[in-house]
């Protein structure tokens, strides 16, 4: 029973030091990527940024919704759109420091 509580204390400590690990080695650029990618997914039609593709294959260029955000949407599609501000939001939201 003193081997299965130990193995499983060990186990957990591992695994919280791999999560912390993991958590401290997200760079600001990983971060502004995840948070370009959530504002894409957010995005309910197609062509939400100008170098996706439509349905047919072609690049949305200046029929994306960052170009003409329609009303209530406004899109991060590169890096320079997202400030160091939010990199900051989103390192205190996610605990990353």
């Amino acid at each position: 029973m003193k081997k299965i509580f130990a193995f499983a204390l060990l186990f957990l400590v591992l695994f919280q030091a791999a999560v912390f690990a993991e958590k401290q080695t997200k760079t600001d650029r990983q971060i502004r990527q995840s948070i370009i990618r959530k504002s894409i997914t957010s995005y309910p039609w197609h062509c939400p940024c100008p170098y996706n593709r439509t349905y047919s294959g072609y690049v949305c260029g200046k029929r994306s919704a960052y170009v003409n955000p329609p009303k209530g949407f406004t899109l991060l599609c590169y890096e320079s759109d997202v400030s160091d501000e939010m990199v900051r939001k989103y390192r205190k939201e996610h605990d990353l420091g």
